[in-house]
């Protein structure tokens, strides 16, 4: 009879397997990503939670009747509810990381079942191993992390022999948000006199960089732009200790990715670290941290703001592009990032380019795509996509622009599963934006469960429609069956489904 049970349990532990191994490469192999995510969806939506409970329950009960430990293997197997197997934006990728990590979990595992031979209780031990599985997989993460560091090293090595063979002016951008936006603005400014390198997308850790000047990187390139994430101290100084950027921007501190750095200050001790081996700082002084730190970098200090008139470089909201009180180039407001293109300018003036130059390479910029990108006609439904946006201060300018859309009468909506890692302010911000939302719009639409209870308590007592739907898929079907001519959707943030 238990023999017979065990192949239901193996299959209940592989699609199990399956999706948190999923959820750990979508989370860039980080040990405790796996269980923190299991923590969120065991949780959410209700029949999870008693799902879990049910097939933990079944698993302890197994050691008085084996048989119920099938109840957790079938918990594992069908749950949670929501996270799926392939997936619709990150879907899980075989390569040789993964397959290490696969095997590793799968020793670990087997291990600790098998240790439960001699008490007779292989299939409970085996039904509570399948629906914790997380928790394997984080000891599997955090015991391969020096070898994957190992792996990993000579990539980096070939990728610094090249950097210091070829020899191009290295300049870094890093921030809590503006990272992409202003490399992309810096990227069109620097083309059009020096041959220019930038990372492409979000290419931002050791790999990244790695792999774009072991690809890209060849005789003759003159600017390299590389852009700089991190989820903690140490890591941006990991980086530019082969990196060695001799300009360095830093775009903005803010709550994006607080619940990993625990504090703004840390984040800013984190962010700061990119100037450890610049000659030029380029820093938003709009930010209080950063002014702070203008006034005590050792170096050259690019000040830029889009409010203070006194900074070296200013982006007016107009579009009025300053350089030292100077006008040189008028942009597009609609889709201006301001601070961003300020930054941009800063970090273009400090690599040579002058005034003159960059005042007319910046009258030629196009706005980012998928960050308060307009498609509007009239008389038809204007949309607003602000998906690749997930920071307060964005969210609230993309609402700016939902305001001036639409026709008098016309509905404006709101679509959004809120913004994340904002750690212990992730409440309150959500209840915050949703409150805004509902003054701009006639209708909110939450998407999922992760900031479903701050989005919808922010939205109470308003006037607005608001409705809750389980994925994007769904809100976009709601929009197209009840939007008109002469409406204005506003399409803000869209969180992978690995994501409750």
């Amino acid at each position: 009879m238990i023999a017979w049970l065990l192949v239901p349990a193996a299959v209940g532990a592989v699609l199990s397997a399956v999706r948190w191994l999923r959820v750990a490469q979508r989370e860039h192999y980080l040990a405790g990503s796996a269980t923190r995510f299991a923590i969120r969806w065991w949780r959410v939506p209700p029949v999870n939670l008693v799902l879990f409970v049910i097939g933990m329950s079944a698993g302890i009960a197994g050691f008085w009747w084996p048989a119920a430990g099938i109840g957790a293997m079938l918990a594992a197997a069908i749950g949670p509810v929501g996270l799926g197997l392939r997936g619709r934006t990150s879907p899980l990728r075989w390569t040789a990381r993964m397959r290490r990590l696969a095997v590793l979990t799968a020793l670990l595992a087997i291990g600790v079942t098998a240790a439960a031979l001699p008490l007779g209780a292989v299939l409970v031990v085996g039904s509570l191993v399948a629906i914790l599985l997380p928790l394997l997989l984080d000891l599997a993460l955090w015991l391969l992390a020096p070898l994957e560091r190992r792996l990993g090293r000579r990539f980096v090595d070939h990728a610094d022999a090249r950097l210091r063979s070829v020899a191009p002016l290295v300049v870094a951008i890093t921030g809590s948000y503006g990272k992409t936006t202003t490399k992309e603005y810096l990227r069109s400014l620097l083309s059009t006199r020096f041959n220019t390198v930038a990372t492409p997308a979000s290419f931002n850790n050791a790999m990244g960089l790695a792999r774009t000047i072991n690809e890209q990187l060849s005789p003759g390139v003159e600017v390299f732009v590389a852009e700089m994430g991190t989820y903690g101290p140490g890591e941006i100084a990991d980086l530019v200790s082969w990196v060695q950027p001799r300009v360095a921007v830093i775009t903005a501190i803010g709550p994006v990715h607080l619940e990993r750095f625990g504090s703004l200050e840390a984040t800013t001790r984190a962010k700061q670290e990119i100037l450890a081996t610049a000659d030029v700082a380029v820093l938003n002084v709009d930010d209080a941290r950063l002014a702070e730190l203008a006034e005590t970098f050792s170096g050259r200090v690019v000040r830029c703001s889009s409010l203070d008139s006194g900074a070296d470089v200013m982006v007016q909201t107009n579009g009025a592009v300053c350089i030292d009180r100077n006008r040189v180039a008028t942009v597009d407001s609609s889709s201006l990032f301001a601070g961003n293109l300020a930054c941009a300018v800063g970090a273009a003036l400090a690599v040579g380019m002058s005034p003159e130059e960059i005042g007319a390479a910046a009258a030629a910029l196009a706005g980012p795509d998928h960050r308060r990108t307009v498609v509007a006609s009239p008389g038809v439904v204007s949309i607003v996509d602000d998906t690749y946006n997930a920071n307060p201060a964005g969210a609230v300018a993309a609402l700016e622009t939902l305001a001036g859309l639409g026709e008098n009468g016309g509905r404006r909506v709101v679509v959004t599963p809120g913004m994340v890692e904002l750690g212990a302010r992730q409440q309150a911000e959500n209840e915050a934006f949703a409150r805004a939302a509902v003054e701009v719009a006639s209708d909110l639409i939450v998407v999922g469960q992760t900031n479903r209870v701050a989005l919808l308590k922010g939205a109470a007592g308003s006037t607005a429609n608001v409705v809750s739907v389980a994925t994007r898929d769904e809100a976009v079907a709601w929009a197209r069956s009840n939007l008109r001519d002469g409406d204005a959707v506003l399409y803000e943030n869209d969180l992978p489904d690995h994501y409750p």
